[in-house]
């Protein structure tokens, strides 16, 4: 049922310059949705909805496209990268980043986000982070990668 009522919200986002949660909760209890104003607060967070500025001044709900909120979101893990990285090396199939204090759950996090192919896990500490590598020739082909991101 959430996921019919979501793309109902889409359809209706897309179609519709909806000013307000309650009126898109109108319009979903009109479809024969029974939502609350928390349900649809809830959806629009999920699906990433924002704000959007009209011409005449207006504020409607619009629909991120995924690509948007992809690039959105790999740059924020690229700048937490930039901002606690401090050095970057390989050993084997591993790389041993280290961050600063606090910082290594952070970068792990942001390594994993960024899903890149050669590293199938991070095991992070307090201010160091451990990615296994799929293949040891891949270390120093994958460590030039993330030097460059944080350059």
């Amino acid at each position: 049922m959430k996921e019919k009522r979501q793309k109902r919200i889409i359809d209706l986002i897309e179609n519709n310059q909806i000013e307000t949660q309650e009126e898109l909760a109108n319009l979903l209890i009109r479809d024969g949705f029974a939502v609350t104003q928390a349900t649809v607060s809830r959806d629009i967070k999920e699906l990433s909805l924002f704000k959007a500025p009209q011409k005449d001044g207006k504020q409607v709900y619009a629909v991120a496209k995924k690509t948007e909120i992809q690039n959105a979101t790999e740059e924020k893990y690229i700048r937490v990268l930039k901002d606690s990285t401090a050095s970057i090396e390989a050993a084997g199939n591993l790389l041993v980043i280290k961050t600063g204090a606090g910082m290594g759950m952070a970068v792990g996090t942001a390594i994993d986000a960024l899903h890149i192919k050669e590293i199938i896990g991070c095991i992070a500490g307090d201010d160091t982070v451990m990615c296994a590598l799929k293949h040891h020739e891949k270390a120093s082909q994958v460590q030039h990668y993330l030097e460059h991101l944080i350059s």
